[in-house]
C-alpha cells in the first residue's frame, strides 16, 4: 500500500480514537486533518498547499442557499418547544386511547411523530418527550424499560421524518456527490437531487418505522398486559363531543404548519429555505398564541444561534478532512476497495451501511454525513443500479 494511502488510513483511526477520547468532534476533525497535511507533506505524500482551498470551499458552506434553511428549521423546532404543544397533544391522546390496554404507549408514539415532522430537531423533540411522556408513562404504571424505550425510538424518528435538518444536510452532500458521480461518467448535463426528492423518499420508511412501533406495543399489551395498563377513567375528563372538539383544537395548528411546510416542498410551491421560512414564522404565531412570545423569544434565539454554530463548526472542520483526505488519495482507495467487492452494488451498499452503523456508535449523525457521505456516496453512485434517494 503506497505510503499516502496508509496516512489516509491512519487519519481515519486518529479521527475515532479522538472522538472515544471525548475530543469535541468539529475541533478533532479539523486538528487531525491540520495534523495529518503536515505529516503528508513532510513525507512527501502530499503538499500542503492543498488547504489553500480551504478558504474557498468554507465561503461556498456559508453561501449555499439550501444550507441557509438549517438555522431556520432549528428556529421553528425550538419555538414550537416552548408553546406546549407537546404536553396538549399528549394530555389529549391520551384520554382518546387511555381506555385501551397500552394506550398510552400508542399516543406516546403518534405524538412524537407529530412532533417528529413538526420540529425536524431531534435534540428538542428528545427533551420535550423525555420530559413529558416519560414521566407520565411511568406515573400510570408503564414498565420502565417499555416506556424508555418507545420514548427513545419514537423521539428520534426526527431523524428521519420531514423536514428534518438532517435531510436538508444529507440533500445538500448527496446533491453533490451524484453529480460528480455523472461527471466522472461523461454524462456533461447531469441531473440533481434536491432535499425535496429525500424529503419524500424518507416518508415510506419513516412511516413503516412508526406502524413497527404500534405492532409491537400492540404485541406488548396481549403477551405481557402488565407492561402497559390502561389508564383509570378521569371523571373530570371531557368525553363524547367534548373530547373530539378538544382533540381538533390542539391538532389543527401543528398540522396544518406541517401540512404547509412539507406540502409547499413536496408540491414544488416553495424551496426547503423557502418553506422553512414559513414554518419559522408559523412557529411564532403558535407561540404567541399558545404561551406569548415575552420571554420566549430571546432563549429562543440563543438556542438556534448555539446548534447551528455548532452544525456550522462540524461542517467546516469536516470539509478540511476531506479536503486532505482526498490528497491522501483516500477516495480513490474507498473507490477500489468497494469496486472489489463481492456482490456487486448490492454488497457495497451493505458494507456502507454497516460502516455507517459502527461509526453511529462514536459520530453524530451530522459528522457522519459530512465526512463518511462525501467519500463513499460518489464512489457508490458510480455503480449501476444505486438509486442516490
Amino acid at each position: 500500500m503506497p505510503l499516502a494511502e496508509v496516512l489516509a488510513v491512519l487519519m481515519v483511526a486518529a479521527v475515532i480514537a479522538a472522538l472515544m477520547a471525548g475530543y469535541p468532534v468539529a475541533l478533532t476533525l479539523a486538528g487531525v486533518s491540520l495534523a495529518f497535511a503536515l505529516l503528508g507533506d513532510a513525507l512527501g505524500a502530499m503538499s500542503f498547499d492543498i488547504l489553500g482551498a480551504l478558504p474557498q470551499r468554507v465561503f461556498g458552506i456559508m453561501t449555499n442557499e439550501v444550507l441557509l434553511a438549517i438555522p431556520l428549521f432549528i428556529f421553528m423546532g425550538v419555538m414550537l418547544e416552548r408553546s406546549r404543544i407537546a404536553e396538549d397533544l399528549l394530555e389529549t391522546m391520551g384520554r382518546l386511547f387511555g381506555s385501551v390496554r397500552g394506550g398510552l404507549g400508542f399516543s406516546v408514539v403518534i405524538v412524537g411523530t407529530l412532533l417528529a415532522a413538526a420540529k425536524g430537531v431531534v435534540g428538542a423533540t428528545t427533551v420535550t418527550m423525555g420530559l413529558i411522556m416519560l414521566p407520565a408513562m411511568l406515573r400510570f404504571g408503564y414498565d420502565p424499560r417499555l416506556a424508555a424505550g418507545t420514548v427513545a425510538a419514537t423521539a428520534t424518528l426526527a431523524q428521519i421524518f420531514p423536514p428534518a435538518t438532517v435531510l436538508v444536510l444529507l440533500g445538500d452532500q448527496l446533491g453533490n456527490a451524484y453529480q460528480a458521480a455523472q461527471l466522472a461518467q461523461g454524462n456533461f448535463s447531469p441531473r440533481s437531487v434536491n432535499v425535496g426528492d429525500l424529503f419524500a423518499g424518507a416518508l415510506i420508511p419513516g412511516f413503516a418505522l412508526v406502524g413497527m412501533y404500534l405492532v409491537f406495543l400492540m404485541a406488548v399489551a396481549i403477551l405481557r398486559p402488565k407492561a402497559c395498563p390502561a389508564l383509570l377513567p378521569d371523571p373530570n375528563a371531557p368525553r363524547g363531543l367534548a373530547l373530539a372538539r378538544r382533540l381538533i383544537e390542539v391538532l389543527i395548528a401543528p398540522l396544518l404548519l406541517i401540512l404547509t411546510v412539507l406540502g409547499s416542498i413536496l408540491g414544488g410551491v416553495a424551496t426547503p429555505t423557502e418553506a422553512a421560512s414559513i414554518g419559522a414564522v408559523g412557529s411564532i404565531l403558535l407561540a404567541a398564541r399558545k404561551a406569548g412570545l415575552r420571554g420566549v423569544l430571546r432563549p429562543v434565539v440563543e438556542k438556534t444561534t448555539q446548534i447551528t454554530a455548532m452544525i456550522f463548526l462540524i461542517l467546516i472542520g469536516a470539509t478540511a478532512f476531506s479536503l486532505v483526505f482526498r490528497a491522501l488519495g483516500g477516495d480513490d482507495m474507498v473507490n477500489r476497495a468497494l469496486t472489489d467487492l463481492p456482490g456487486g452494488s448490492a454488497g457495497a451498499m451493505l458494507v456502507a451501511m454497516l460502516a455507517m452503523f459502527l461509526l453511529g456508535f462514536v459520530m453524530d449523525a451530522f459528522e457522519i454525513i459530512f465526512v463518511v457521505v462525501p467519500i463513499v456516496a460518489p464512489a457508490l453512485l458510480l455503480m449501476p443500479g444505486i438509486d442516490p434517494v
